[in-house]
């Protein structure tokens, strides 16, 4: 009796003791997640420093962090007003962008005949540089914030467009199967499995588009355009203010950094699960 009646107790302290040590690797994994990227935030800051004062670097060619500190809180209104026509192209693009891909990823997959015909053609465009499609575009729709919305959606435009037609042939067979057993629609198989079973392929290429728009937006303001990050950055290499330039640089890399943390967050939120096959 004495036996039987101590087995049980010693089940839960076993049970006890792993749960605590799951939850202490739990704890270790999340400090290692925050502690890590910092130190490597560190050693890139303190490299920087120490190149610049070991070489004697001159601070019109590359100025120390602390210089490029101080200017961003002494010029935080410039940097700031500057920043926010580059946030809106930005957003603009990175919407418009990956509507058109998901609309015309949807097409694709229902028609195979225009996804032969139209996809080379969408490579192709792909292949053409940015700083190439720009300057076209912006001879097209002007010096407005048209062409920095355009470019800046067609940087997010093919990630998106080979993801999202990836995603939406990733649907499971068999349940595929079922579907057409149950004499659903392809409406009703695209949004209740295909849809779903695109998402982490999906999510997977917003988190890219979100950092490129920022960058189509910048190189749309490099062509044409007298406000913006892209136009600060020209504005302060002209003038050799490179602690400007530093920090407009800081400037747009946070704002990239962002919308890739609007996106992973709105990832966590929606997609719960994640097939083994993506990575």
């Amino acid at each position: 009796m004495t036996t039987s009646a101590r087995a049980p107790s010693a089940d839960l302290l076993e049970t006890d003791a792993g749960a605590i040590a799951h939850r202490l690797s739990l704890k270790r994994k999340r400090w290692r997640a925050r502690l890590l990227p910092a130190l490597g935030v560190f050693v890139l800051l303190f490299g920087w420093w120490a190149i610049v004062v070991g070489f004697e670097v001159k601070p019109f060619i590359a100025p120390s962090p602390f210089m490029v500190l101080n200017t961003l809180y002494a010029k935080r209104a410039i940097l700031l007003d500057n920043l926010i026509p580059t946030a809106l192209e930005a957003a603009g693009g990175f919407l418009l962008g990956n509507l058109v891909a998901i609309l015309m990823a949807t097409v694709f997959v229902h028609n195979k005949t225009l996804n032969d015909i139209f996809f080379p053609v969408a490579l192709m465009l792909n292949a053409i540089p940015i700083v190439a499609k720009a300057p076209v575009l912006v001879l097209m729709m002007g010096n407005g914030v048209e062409p920095k919305i355009a470019i800046a959606a067609l940087v997010c435009f093919f990630p998106t467009l080979v993801n999202m037609v990836r995603g939406l042939d990733a649907a499971n067979p068999q349940a595929m199967e079922l579907m057409r057993v149950l004499s659903a629609s392809k409406t009703e198989v695209f949004f209740k499995l295909r849809l779903f079973s695109s998402l982490p392929y999906l999510f997977s290429a917003l988190r890219i588009a979100a950092s490129m728009s920022v960058i189509g937006a910048v190189v749309g303001e490099w062509i044409g355009s007298t406000q913006g990050i892209g136009a600060l950055i020209l504005q302060a290499t002209y003038n050799f203010d490179s602690a400007l330039l530093y920090s407009a640089i800081v400037m747009s890399a946070c704002l990239s950094g962002s919308f890739f943390l609007i996106i992973a967050l709105l990832e966590r939120w929606l997609v719960r699960w994640q097939p083994q096959h993506v990575h």
